[in-house]
């Protein structure tokens, strides 16, 4: 049920417009190069990723929301925003019953992925081969304006080399039919809350497809902070990758060599802790609309 006024944080309207002004600048940072390049129809081999694979519009990132548990004074204009309520006295909160009717099944399922994923240890033996295993044995490479740094028999030697430790099911669902066999155990839909660890880039990843997922139930500041992670991640995910994104400005991750992986899993380790605390304030703002 909708958590009572009483017990709710009152945001005056001049804070609170002030931090929806703040969020807005933000994401409007964050996406800038973005919106640039689609206006001018140019693609980008790392970034759009964080628009096409994460379907979301800059327009989205922009719309502050306070999380749940919160009324903003002087906010009758929120009225016909989706899963908020307004008192008689003009102030707006996020109607969590509302949102739970329509929501429930999906927040329960975020809940249940980010504690399992906080509970476990990181993996830190993958070095970032689900990129490989992605154009092993093929010529239908992925991202066909930029070549392969080590060619293709460069790029299946190192995959023969090494075991396949990959453990999230959207990276090697998309594994060529040679590698899959390859993985040290198949991957599935159903398995992703038993195998998802905080070690996997791809996993930290998706903290900020479950902060879209939750949409107004995250706090603003909450939503651009995963954005930043995923942004992160997705440049060392590339630059660990077998393509050559030297000309995009990207110098190389070599993960065929002892150097590349140390250089890998260290920073790894980071992706792991920040990850972490995203998946703690996540599961607070779940804990807000649960009541």
């Amino acid at each position: 049920m909708t958590a009572p006024a009483s017990s709710a944080v009152v945001l005056e309207e001049a804070t609170w417009r002030e931090q929806a002004r703040r969020h807005a600048e933000r994401a409007d940072a964050l996406t800038r190069a973005h919106r640039e390049r689609r206006r001018a129809g140019q693609a980008h081999p790392v970034e759009d990723f964080l628009f096409t694979y994460y379907p979301t519009r800059p327009a989205q990132l922009r719309r502050w929301h306070p999380g749940g548990g919160v009324l903003l004074a002087g906010a009758a204009d929120r009225a016909g925003w989706r899963w908020y309520r307004v008192d008689h006295a003009g102030r707006a909160s996020l109607d969590s019953a509302a949102f739970q009717a329509d929501r429930g099944e999906g927040v329960a399922w975020a809940r249940e992925l980010l504690s399992r994923t906080l509970a476990r240890p990181g993996r830190y033996t993958c070095f970032g081969l689900h990129e490989w295993a992605m154009v092993y044995r093929t010529r239908q490479v992925r991202h066909e304006q930029v070549p392969l740094r080590l060619g293709a028999e460069g790029t299946d030697e190192v995959v023969r080399a090494h075991p396949l430790r990959c453990t999230h099911f959207d990276a090697f669902r998309f594994f060529t039919d040679e590698a899959a066999p390859r993985n040290e155990r198949h991957l599935d839909r159903a398995s992703q809350l038993e195998l998802e660890q905080p070690g996997c880039l791809h996993a930290n990843m998706d903290t900020y497809r479950v902060a879209m997922k939750l949409g107004p139930a995250v706090p603003g500041e909450l939503l651009l902070d995963c954005f930043e992670l995923a942004r992160d991640i997705r440049e060392l995910d590339m630059r660990a990758s077998p393509y050559d994104l030297r000309d995009w400005g990207y110098e190389p991750v070599p993960i065929e060599t002892a150097e590349g992986k140390a250089a890998y899993v260290a920073a790894q380790r980071e992706f792991t802790r920040r990850a972490n605390a995203l998946r703690e304030r996540l599961l607070a703002a779940v804990a807000a609309v649960s009541h």
